[in-house]
């Protein structure tokens, strides 16, 4: 059986304690491989590995650095279908979107932060008749912390190595233990690519052992987390106090806003795809969707046509639509859900039900699911869920429905579908989020910052403020004399 080894200095290698998690392919519920169950040991040996490179790696030219970065984005794209077959066997995701998305992202993801690092200017300011310049130096943090989640597993773990590595520092990073087989793959495209030994260290384990571990690390400097809410108030509460950088990348409970004036048949289109890409496994999925009065009916009847038209089976069979949940343990957490709303007077319009595929009767497979709900303040409208579960609720007014799509702890995305300009102003304007798409979705510029508001983090990712974030700022103001 594949063992999936910690990437350490430049090579592989097996915890030091020697033990093992399970990993599962959620498409059949079987064990295919066994992951590092690293701890304590495993993250110092790391951080010293990251350590004694720093020197070196933050002093090279960024010519050096940027090409680096370049390569490791071309080896990515040379190597898109055996990646994405991993990720969607570890996953469960269809192979078709891991092929169309999940990789090329971690591709561009290097390839934006090595062309990034080379216009990444610092300030100067004169002061004439006082004689002074000041400059500011932007300076590599050092050793960085980077955890990233399960649901877009090479994606969001690159999102967060490219610009550390790219800025000079260096890196002790955990993939998640549910779904590491690309991060370990990407050791050896590393390797390939020539980054210097020791600038990346990938531990695998589990957040309470090695996710912990490198969050209560006295040297290291900052963390950059993605993942759940509660896990980072944990995070925010062990770090806080040793004055580490923070970037929170957290829930979401994302409202999806439609008006009778949208173009409604891309609205729909987009929908179905906000709704469940990724089998609904996506922080900025539209999981409440409020559709203005006039044409809700007319919503729910086509919108149901879609969505019983999605085919669920084999991440593996090009017509997929929906693979499967990422473990067992979630599909159970999804279906609870689902009895919540029932028991609260949700009613359930479509799916709800497990689905058993031909050939693999032990996959954690989840019809899309479409409830109903009476109010807004019901749990399902509430609770993130982070499945293939949507709600519909209509609404009269501009302001019923801001106050609905406002009204939760969470505030990363919101979708708005108008083609009013003066509404689309309005409300973007006011909307609780950190990320507003009008008339489209996940439609990304790495240019722009991402992140959210309220429960849903703190902190911005994505061009030049992921690059700030992994930087520390210097000033230097010099007085020189004058004639």
């Amino acid at each position: 059986m594949q063992k999936i080894k910690n990437y350490i200095n430049g090579a592989y290698c097996d915890p030091i304690a020697s033990k093992w998690l399970d990993n599962y392919n959620p498409s059949n519920g079987s064990i295919y491989s066994e992951i590092a169950d690293s701890n304590v040991d495993d993250v110092a040996v790391a951080y010293k590995a990251a350590s004694e490179a720093f020197p070196s790696w933050s002093n090279t030219t960024l010519e050096k650095r940027s090409r680096i970065l370049l390569d490791i984005a071309n080896l990515i794209d040379e190597k898109l279908l055996p990646l994405a077959e991993a990720e969607a066997k570890d996953n469960g995701k269809p192979l078709s979107l891991a092929l169309a998305v999940d990789i090329p992202r971690a591709s561009s993801n290097f390839r934006f932060f090595g062309n990034a690092i080379t216009q990444f200017a610092s300030e100067a300011h004169e002061s004439p008749g006082l004689n002074t310049m000041n400059f500011t130096l932007r300076q590599p943090l050092g050793v960085v912390g980077c955890i990233s989640p399960w649901n877009l597993p090479l994606y969001l773990f690159t999102w967060k190595i490219a610009p550390a590595i790219a800025a000079g520092n260096t890196v002790v990073a955990k993939p998640s233990e549910v779904t590491p087989m690309t991060a370990y793959l990407l050791g050896e495209i590393c390797t390939e690519a020539g980054l210097p030994k020791g600038v990346l260290n990938i531990v695998h384990g589990t957040g309470p052992s090695a996710g912990q571990a490198i969050v209560e690390h006295p040297n290291i400097k900052a963390i950059s987390f993605t993942g759940g809410t509660k896990t980072g108030e944990h995070i925010a509460r062990t770090a806080a106090p040793m004055f580490k950088k923070l970037s929170l990348e957290l829930g979401g409970k994302n409202p999806n806003i439609i008006f009778a004036d949208c173009n409604y048949q891309k609205m729909l289109e987009i929908t179905v795809r906000s709704s469940f890409a990724n089998q609904g496994q996506i922080c900025l999925c539209g999981s409440r969707i409020f559709i203005e009065r006039s044409i809700y009916d007319k919503f729910k009847t086509d919108f149901i046509n879609k969505v019983s038209s999605l085919k669920i089976g084999d991440p593996f069979n090009a017509e997929t639509n929906l693979g499967a949940l990422v473990s067992k343990s979630h599909l159970e957490k999804v279906q609870s859900y689902i009895s919540i709303a029932e028991k609260e007077g949700g009613k359930i319009l479509f799916g709800g039900k497990q689905v058993i595929v031909k050939g693999l009767e032990n996959g954690y497979y989840l019809q899309p699911t479409i409830i109903e709900v009476p109010d807004d303040q019901c749990r399902v409208n509430q609770e993130e869920i982070f499945g293939p579960v949507v709600t519909l609720l209509p609404f009269d007014t501009e302001e019923e429905v801001l106050k609905m799509a406002n009204g939760t702890k969470y505030g990363l995305s919101a979708t708005l579908w108008t083609n009013n300009l003066d509404r689309t102003m309005r409300i973007s304007k006011q909307l609780e989020a950190g990320i507003v798409w009008v008339n489209t979705w996940l439609n990304r510029d790495l240019r722009t910052p991402f992140g959210g508001t309220k429960d849903s983090g703190m902190g911005r990712e994505g061009g030049f403020e992921a690059l700030r974030f992994f930087t520390e700022p210097k000033n230097i103001c010099i007085q020189y004399e004058g004639r």
